[in-house]
């Protein structure tokens, strides 16, 4: 998006609704309305802000809840009166705690209330969570959960057991899983591998958070791999 100049300001009267999008996953998050300052923070702070029109003032999401949208990127439309907000949320975004404001937000199908509900065992720590899913858009949703997890430590969650053990831990766990992949490959059937490699993917995903990374992260890198 170039400069605010361009954008139709008078046209909302000094405001512009603000369609946020998660990059990761497509699915879209919210709706809010920005000024030209608030769109000057969101670009300052990485943090989508808002201008509140109940509060009459500019309004960070997650400035109360902790649930914050890291800016990736803002586009403008056709007309240069509607913006839309790429970015990757921390935790649940609506405030019934649903990962979308809009129930039925497609890029999940059916998993969106589960995934909140319900904790992996320790046995099968992803197969809780088992669903029909829009392709590999759920793991965007498994990292935004396990980074929940990682910020609030809920008593009782295997994820908070694992993070409080420490990074040395969740590594010996990720190794131990990749050991069983393999092993799942070559003597065991299709439903067993794809079972140990979900539980993989699970404790990679815990790793890369206990050292502030994210899969967003590792695909980045594979990204780049790809267009070189």
């Amino acid at each position: 998006m170039g400069t605010t100049d361009t954008l139709d300001w008078a046209k909302g009267e000094g405001l512009l609704p603000a369609v946020v999008q998660d990059a990761d996953t497509l699915r879209v998050l919210m709706l809010g309305y920005m000024n030209a300052e608030a769109l000057r923070v969101t670009r300052e702070c990485g943090h989508v802000t808002f201008f509140s029109r109940s509060k009459q003032r500019l309004w960070t999401k997650g400035e109360t809840s902790g649930h914050f949208l890291d800016l990736v990127d803002i586009q403008a439309d056709c007309d240069n009166d509607t913006l839309l907000v790429l970015a990757r949320p921390h935790g649940h975004t609506c405030h019934l705690q649903r990962p979308s404001c809009f129930a039925e937000a497609p890029a999940l199908v059916g998993v969106g209330a589960a995934m909140a509900a319900k904790e992996p065992s320790r046995e099968s720590p992803i197969a809780a969570m088992a669903a029909p899913t829009d392709g590999v858009a759920f793991l965007g949703e498994l990292d935004a959960l396990i980074a929940q997890r990682h910020a609030q430590r809920p008593e009782g969650s295997y994820t908070t057991r694992l993070f409080e053990g420490g990074t040395r831990r969740i590594a010996q766990k990720v190794g131990e899983e990749g050991v069983e992949t393999a092993l799942a490959g070559v003597a065991q059937g299709d439903a067993e591998l794809l079972g140990e490699s979900a539980d993989l993917l699970y404790h990679l995903t815990v790793l890369l958070r206990a050292r502030g990374l994210s899969l967003a992260d590792a695909v980045a890198v594979l990204r780049q791999r790809h267009a070189g």
